[in-house]
């Protein structure tokens, strides 16, 4: 008799490149307050529909999808999982600017500025491989 198979692990929404989560670190050891995470998210906004946001996490939320990655823990609301499956997270600096990148595959278009997105929902079949139990 064999034993069963363990489940395979449930995809990460979002992954940090190594840039992207010692930058997070840095930060987050600067910070005068002790915080559970980094919030990550999108909003309504700007001229393409949508935006990304990063914020302190005070509190983690009974339904905030975690993800822990090289160090650092994310939360993700549960309404940003469909728009943000599948980002990678990065941090470039350039010669005149530096800041977070979002490589998002269900991103469609991005204004000129380069702050507001058009971001569409994960495909189906991408949905499907994530909602698998644990």
């Amino acid at each position: 008799m064999t034993a069963p198979a363990s489940p395979r692990p449930r995809p990460k929404v979002m992954t940090l490149t190594d840039a992207a989560a010692a930058r997070v670190r840095a930060i987050m050891e600067k910070s005068d307050k002790e915080f559970v995470g980094v919030r990550v998210g999108v909003t309504n906004g700007g001229c393409a529909g949508m935006e990304y946001t990063m914020d302190y996490a005070e509190v983690q939320e009974p339904l905030d999808e975690i993800v822990e990655d090289k160090g650092v823990k994310i939360l993700i609301d549960p309404k940003a999982v469909l728009f943000l499956l599948g980002t990678e997270m990065d941090y470039e600096v350039k010669k005149l600017e530096s800041g977070f990148v979002f490589n998002n595959p269900n991103q469609s278009s991005a204004c000129g500025c380069g702050i507001s997105v058009e971001i569409n929902p994960a495909a189906p079949e991408k949905l499907a491989e994530f909602s698998k139990a644990d």
